[in-house]
């Protein structure tokens, strides 16, 4: 009786420090900042500092990459929030760092194959580890390449010939065969139909079950916006509407500086209206680039949507896009830069750096 009154009273402990909840867990490091473990957000300890390593996530959701040290001998593996231990040595990186659950999913690798697969937020596998890469799950769907060839470049790279590209389920279900991987489209604007959309910031696909996937194409829209609301009314009001909160600016020799939006386009009016104009002539020399919002520039906690618990910018649903106006004379040098941030809102102007460092 003693002796199951103990092993109870263990896994009511275990089960207490990991718990049921979906309370995010955030990371702390011990004194002589060489371990991390986990409390939660009123500071009460969930798991003592014991992790070292590549962890990459300062919060704790559902599943995560840890490193450990059992019988003296230090072990990668994935640790879920019921203290469940799956994926020993299976760790799957990108750029030397360890995945990041999104959705609730985590990528793996098995380097006996060197195929990778997907675990749930339960430690289970969904997505068995039979494809040659995979993108993290977006929208309940993830873009596979299945039977490429590995080819190395060097002692650190290497690259991916033939095998073929699909656009799958969280259950391994197949939607859209030969779907080529596209950075510009937005997963979670997913909309199904017998015919191709219509719309032109849209991109349409033939599924499998015989309907039509059509997904809005980011860069098509962003540019649509701009020609469209944007440049079409320049005004203080407008430039304000379409701002986020607070806009960042560079400045020498100070750097970054955060101002509020409706100082800072008070005092810079002149500026982006003249600026921004450009891009209505036909003959302007422009482009955009897309990328991520920078994590070391918006670190304040209204930028924490933006980011997963690993703090890398969720580019797949709020991307930036960088409209990067040359100078009218080629013998000048530097170039304007104005940051959009697609928020739930719409593009919100967020940045704004001038080649001739002029802003106030």
């Amino acid at each position: 009786m003693k002796k199951i009154l103990i092993l109870f009273t263990f896994f009511l402990c275990n089960s207490l420090a990991f718990g049921q909840s979906n309370d995010i867990w955030i990371s702390f490091s011990n004194k002589e900042s060489t371990l991390i473990g986990f409390k939660d957000k009123s500071g009460l300890i969930k798991i003592e500092p014991k992790f070292s390593g590549p962890i990459t996530a300062n919060k704790f959701e559902n599943i995560i990459a840890v490193t450990g040290k059992e019988n003296d001998k230090w072990k990668n593996y994935y640790l879920t929030k019921q203290g469940k231990i799956v994926g020993q040595d299976s760790l799957y990186f990108f750029d030397n760092t360890p995945d990041c659950e999104n959705e609730g999913y985590i990528r793996f690798t098995d380097y006996k194959t060197n195929k990778m697969g997907i675990f749930d937020r339960e430690g289970k596998i969904p997505i068995p580890a039979l494809y040659s890469n995979l993108t993290k799950v977006r929208n309940g769907m993830i873009i596979v390449l299945k039977d490429a060839i590995r080819t190395k470049i060097d002692d650190e790279h290497f690259t991916w010939t033939g095998g073929k590209e699909l656009l799958i389920d969280i259950n391994n279900k197949i939607l859209i065969a030969n779907f080529s991987y596209n950075d510009d489209l937005n997963f979670y604007s997913l909309e199904r139909s017998k015919e191709p959309s219509k719309n032109p910031t849209r991109e349409s696909f033939l599924g499998a079950d015989g309907q039509y996937y059509s997904f809005i194409n980011y860069d098509k829209e962003f540019k649509n916006w701009v020609e469209n609301t944007l440049l079409q009314n320049l005004s203080k009001g407008n430039l304000e509407k379409h701002s986020f909160d607070k806009i960042t600016y560079w400045k020498e020799p100070d750097g970054w500086i955060n101002a509020p939006k409706t100082k800072f386009i008070s005092q810079n009016y002149t500026y982006l209206k003249l600026k921004l104009q450009e891009l209505k002539n036909t003959k302007s020399d422009y482009f955009i680039s897309s990328n991520g919002l920078n994590p070391f520039i918006f670190e304040s906690d209204k930028y924490d949507i933006y980011f997963n618990n690993c703090n890398e910018s969720k580019d797949w649903q709020y991307p930036v896009k960088n409209i990067i106006i040359n100078p009218k004379n080629k013998t000048d040098h530097g170039q304007d830069h104005f940051e959009f941030l697609r928020t739930e809102n719409g593009y919100k102007l967020i940045s704004v750096s001038s080649a001739k460092d002029n802003l106030k």
